[in-house]
């Protein structure tokens, strides 16, 4: 099964110390660029941050390879680009 997540379940997982579930529920997970950035930002919680610097190997980091559909404009970015790579793929989607 691919699974494709957003910024949030990662964020929240990682700062309970729970991010292991994921590969658990579904293997692997891809984030796009968009999403990595995110979890980069220096918005970030910093133990995000540290996180992201060296991802585990469950986690596969992909560039979105189109435009995203328009009316996906009024999410933000992550959810965008998360949402834009779904529909690319045939995926679950761990973004909501």
């Amino acid at each position: 099964m691919i699974a494709i997540a957003d910024t949030s379940p990662i964020c929240y997982l990682v700062l309970i110390d729970q991010v292991d579930l994921l590969p658990q529920l579904y293997g692997s997970i891809i984030i796009p660029t968009m999403v990595q950035a995110e979890l980069k930002s220096p918005n970030a919680p910093q133990k995000l941050q540290q996180w992201i610097i060296e991802p585990p190997s469950w986690l596969e980091i992909q560039s979105l390879n189109q435009v995203p559909d328009p009316m996906l404009d009024r999410l933000d970015p992550g959810e965008r680009d998360a949402i834009a790579s779904c529909r690319a793929t045939e995926c679950s989607s761990a973004a909501h």
